[in-house]
């Protein structure tokens, strides 16, 4: 495994330690990491029930964590690891924020922002593009919630 690969692996696992963290606060489990230069500057959870807050993804939970502690809105060279393919509310925020790069492990082929439904972030619309990688750890991440919303049936 590359270098690279293998950041990206271990990356994804701190993001799916934080999907866990969600699903044990009985929230969708969605966890992000944001990087910078191999250190996390930012992490989030699903929070949007217990917050009764509909903009708390993990992503948005990542930036706003990440932008203060760089006490700036731009985070341009950063890469975000989540779990789940972003939404289109996510990846709005994503091109806002400047993100280098977005490394999702499972698509989400009924909201995903990424290539699945939409690619937002990649669109040649906007005066921003991310890099993409997918597929880190799927396995694991799509087996969390389908596990998650099984239960909840």
């Amino acid at each position: 495994m590359t270098g690279k690969a293998n950041s990206d692996e271990r990356w994804m696992r701190r993001a799916l330690d934080l999907a866990e963290r969600a699903r044990s606060e009985g929230e969708v489990p969605v966890g992000a990491v944001l990087v910078m230069d191999d250190d996390c500057i930012g992490e989030g959870w699903n929070r949007s029930i217990s917050t009764h807050d509909p903009t708390a993804h993990a992503e948005i939970e990542a930036l706003r964590a990440a932008a203060a502690r760089l006490e700036n809105y731009r985070l341009p060279g950063a890469t975000l690891y989540v779990t789940l393919e972003p939404c289109a509310m996510c990846a709005g925020a994503i091109i806002l924020a400047r993100i280098k790069r977005v490394v999702y492990a499972a698509t989400d082929p009924r909201a995903g922002a990424a290539g699945s439904v939409f690619n937002i972030l990649q669109s040649t619309q906007l005066n921003h593009r991310v890099e993409l990688v997918s597929g880190i750890l799927e396995q694991e991440a799509a087996t969390l919630l389908q596990t998650f919303f099984r239960e909840r049936r």
